[in-house]
């Protein structure tokens, strides 16, 4: 029998404590390796994947975007959630707008948001079997290209906000500055919904009063060059535009040609006279920026439906001047103004530039 000293059984003891704690040591580990994903906290704020589609480049939809983008912002410190926004731009390419709105749904967006009539239908479309809700915003007549069922009842999962335009408004303020006016030109492109119902109603308004019109169209930038040069041999008093997002992109290339023609732009939309045109007439865009991203909120956060909730319609009541064209027409702004009372509900200087 070997019999320990008190020496040897304090080596003994050390030496099993240190099995002890590197046993401790590896379990440690092994269980960091495993280390399950940390759960959410309690109060995370609730995240809404929302994917906002705008279909050119142009002053007038961008700052709709723009004010979507501040509103959602509000209603993530008033609700205390989290939008996540992905935001793409088709530039009116069909091709691109399909590919986005295939990525939104692949993606699983909770909402999608169309800005402009093009880009509403296609996701309307698109999103008739998944139900995903979608929110347009700036579509001038969404009842005529078929949307919605009614404004008050839209009947699916689509609703928004709609800049329709008040054409009579528009015309009126032609024979505010000019009452003798007797040939009106009508610049605009065939192929967007948003002109055909404002084009016939402009049409058989002017015919009533006996004022001659003439047609210019256009597809892109290069072919309402072309337009408006044909245009100028046409001694036209005014040209009349209505919310054409076409021609919105167009007018910087075109608005020189025309001022210095002494022919005056009137259209129906603020960008138009940000860009070059004397006179934009319509909706205040950042106001229907602001309350789709409101609509946006109210059907994910508030469960409204998209089915029956209202399209909401805005007072055409905004005219904006343009006072760099207002001076090479050789007008005076503040009798321009005067001549525009009880005509609409406000009028706002601006100078040319290209975005707000």
């Amino acid at each position: 029998m070997t019999f320990r000293t008190g020496n040897d059984i304090g080596k003994l003891c050390r030496k099993l404590m240190c099995l002890a704690l590197c046993a401790a040591m590896i379990i440690g580990l092994a269980a960091c390796g495993e280390k399950k994903e940390a759960e959410p906290a309690e109060d995370s704020p609730k995240t809404y994947k929302v994917g906002i589609c705008n279909y050119v480049d142009d002053a007038s939809l961008n700052q709709i975007a723009d004010n979507i983008r501040a509103g959602l912002a509000e209603e993530e410190q008033r609700l205390g959630v989290s939008f996540e926004i992905r935001y793409e731009n088709c530039n009116a390419d069909s091709a691109v707008l399909a590919q986005i709105i295939s990525d939104f749904t692949s993606e699983g967006v909770d909402l999608m948001i169309g800005i402009a009539t093009p880009v509403a239908m296609a996701m309307q479309s698109a999103t008739e079997d998944s139900g995903i809700p979608v929110i347009f915003s700036a579509v001038s007549d969404p009842l005529a290209c078929g949307l919605v069922e009614s404004l008050e009842q839209p009947g699916a999962n689509i609703t928004g906000t709609s800049d329709y335009l008040n054409t009579n408004a528009l015309l009126e303020l032609i024979f505010a500055v000019d009452p003798e006016a007797d040939k009106i030109g009508l610049l605009y492109d065939i192929g967007q919904d948003s002109s055909a119902g404002p084009i016939a109603e402009a049409k058989r308004i002017l015919a009533e009063r006996g004022v001659e019109t003439v047609d210019y169209t256009a597809g892109n930038n290069q072919e309402a060059i072309l337009a408006v040069q044909s245009l100028l041999s046409s001694d036209v008093d005014a040209v009349f535009t209505p919310t054409d997002n076409t021609m919105m992109t167009a007018e910087l290339s075109i608005y020189e040609m025309l001022s210095e023609a002494g022919i005056p732009h009137y259209a129906g939309a603020d960008s138009f006279a940000l860009n070059g045109a004397f006179i934009g007439f319509g909706v205040d865009y950042a106001e229907l920026g602001k309350q789709t991203a409101y609509m946006v909120s109210a059907v994910l956060c508030e469960g409204a439906d998209p089915a029956s909730t209202p399209v909401m319609t805005f007072d055409n009541g905004k005219v904006t001047i343009n006072t760099d064209i207002c001076e090479d027409l050789g007008y005076d702004y503040d009798d321009v103004a005067k001549a525009f009372e009880g005509l609409c509900t406000k009028t706002e200087p601006i100078r040319t530039a290209e975005s707000f």
